[in-house]
């Protein structure tokens, strides 16, 4: 397999973060789409390879260190710059059922230490993540 985008590896992060527990929610699912549809990051993505990346990407995390093998092509494949990015659209995923089961929190810790995010921005993006998807009841 050929190494990923810089647009498909954000996308593995966000794919990542949804299988973390195992099942990935219909709502995970539709954030992820909206994300690849909305940020700007995507723009110049065709979003028709949505599925088949994430396919890719479900595939790799069937293989021995799966999960670690992902996290190391993602991290190569992204921008330095975009580290901040990267971890702000996993978490989007994470967070929009506004319930951080552990192996979220696990992908999610794993995702701070192989991006190398600051404290700061890391508590910003979740703040601000945690901010849009509060509910009005």
């Amino acid at each position: 397999m050929a190494a990923p985008t810089a647009h498909e590896a954000l996308i593995y992060l966000m794919v990542v973060t949804s299988a973390a527990d195992r099942e990935m929610t219909d709502i995970e699912l539709t954030r992820i789409g909206e994300v690849v549809r909305t940020w700007p990051i995507f723009l110049d993505f065709d979003a028709d390879k949505l599925i088949a990346v994430a396919q890719d990407c479900q595939a790799m995390l069937q293989e021995p260190n799966g999960l670690e093998d992902v996290l190391d092509v993602a991290r190569k494949a992204i921008p330095v710059h975009l580290h901040d990015t990267a971890y702000a659209a996993a978490f989007e995923v994470a967070a929009v059922d506004l319930e951080m089961r552990l192996e979220e929190l696990r992908v999610m810790q794993l995702l701070r230490k192989h991006l190398g995010v600051d404290a700061l921005t890391i508590a910003a993006i979740e703040r601000a993540a945690k901010a849009r998807h509060k509910m009005l009841t």
